[in-house]
């Protein structure tokens, strides 16, 4: 199996934003609004083009300091990105948000990187940062559904107790239908990248299972932890909606 990974030039990029254009011509013809996307879509490219070079550098530091620095803005990032779903909640919501998505991703962070992986130096920066990133966006995606379906089942009138248990039920259904779908339906990211380097597929399969693991816990325990610590705030009698 070759090792070597096909370079992508700039012009043969521009190809990927042709389903892009699709998408986006869809969206006006349906007269839904593009703007968000257009938004996104900068954002993106953006963030990831800058990323590029500050991961080289961090690569070739081996810096603590700096691992643990990307850290702390990925974990304050998530937790805020986390509530955009109730922007009307998010200052009040902000500080539990924060607490789970620490919780939920680090510790299975910590377990993968520390148990799994052995990792030495603990921060090794080519795996630290990486897995850092899946966990802590995992836990923001697991806190942001869980968040917008807790607030609507109050809404609705439900009970504390009874919204919590949807609003989990629903925070996991991304990774639920990830677990189905993983070697039937699709190649992960992390698998397909290994994979495509030349990582031999029986070793890209261990990695996978972990990271699949990692994806799940996270997600639990940062819905359950939110969940629980949102109670205080959440109101006692039904909320009107937005429409109300």
């Amino acid at each position: 199996m070759s090792n070597a990974v096909q370079v992508i030039s700039f012009s043969n990029l521009a190809f990927a934003f042709i389903p892009v254009l699709v998408a986006l011509g869809i969206l006006m013809q349906w007269r839904l609004p593009i703007k968000n996307g257009l938004y996104a879509l900068s954002r993106m490219l953006i963030q990831l083009l800058l990323i590029g070079y500050f991961l080289s550098y961090i690569f070739e530091s081996h810096s603590a300091g700096i691992v643990v620095l990307v850290l702390l803005v990925m974990v304050f990032a998530s937790s805020w990105i986390a509530l955009g779903a109730v922007p009307e909640q998010r200052w009040k919501m902000y500080k539990y948000a924060l607490l789970s998505v620490t919780l939920g991703g680090g510790f299975t962070l910590f377990v993968m990187s520390a148990g799994v992986l052995g990792l030495d130096p603990w921060y090794s920066p080519q795996y630290m940062v990486p897995l850092a990133g899946m966990a802590f966006a995992n836990s923001m995606n697991s806190v942001s559904l869980s968040a917008e379906r807790l607030q609507a089942e109050m809404a609705r009138g439900e009970d504390y107790l009874v919204a919590r248990r949807i609003a989990l039920r629903a925070s996991l259904i991304p990774i639920t239908n990830a677990l189905f779908a993983v070697g039937l339906v699709s190649l992960p990211g992390m698998m397909t990248g290994q994979i495509l380097s030349g990582v031999s597929p029986f070793i890209a399969v261990r990695y996978q299972i972990m990271i699949m693991c990692m994806l799940f816990g996270s997600s639990v325990i940062s819905a359950a932890f939110f969940l629980s610590l949102i109670k205080p705030v959440m109101p006692t009698k039904p909320v009107l909606s937005i429409k109300d």
